[in-house]
């Protein structure tokens, strides 16, 4: 089981950036993939981008391409997302999603229901 934080999130003007990150637990069993989500108020959830905890690759949906940038730190253990250049359609609650359990090399998908734990949340508004 992977317990997610997330955090980073707040009031921002249009045009600025903001770096989400999100703590994944120490104790994941295996290889693991995280990816972030966003759902914006009376939207459906959407996949922005997602990364493996071991292997170096990652994806983006279509839209993310260009202002989203997802990284983690040397342990794999913070997977981070900057978003640059930040609009009010980006308003929206930002959550960090991860499965675990996997082959240590796993890559992972964009495909929402590869993911299994949830955190909370953290909220993104842009707005001048």
């Amino acid at each position: 089981e992977m317990d997610l934080v997330e955090s980073g999130g707040g009031l921002v003007q249009p045009g600025g950036s903001l770096r989400l990150s999100c703590s994944v637990s120490s104790h994941v069993r295996g290889g693991f993939i995280v990816a972030w989500f966003r759902q914006a108020p009376g939207k459906e959830r959407e996949i922005i981008s997602c990364i493996s905890g071991v292997d170096p690759s990652f994806f983006y949906a279509d839209f993310a391409k260009g202002r989203f940038t997802i990284s983690k730190n040397s342990a794999g253990r913070v997977i981070y997302l900057e978003i640059t250049n930040l609009q009010p359609e980006d308003t929206a609650a930002y959550y960090c999603a991860g499965s675990d359990d996997l082959g240590l090399l796993a890559r992972c998908t964009l495909e929402s229901s590869d993911y299994f734990y949830w955190g909370h949340g953290t909220q993104v508004a842009v707005s001048s």
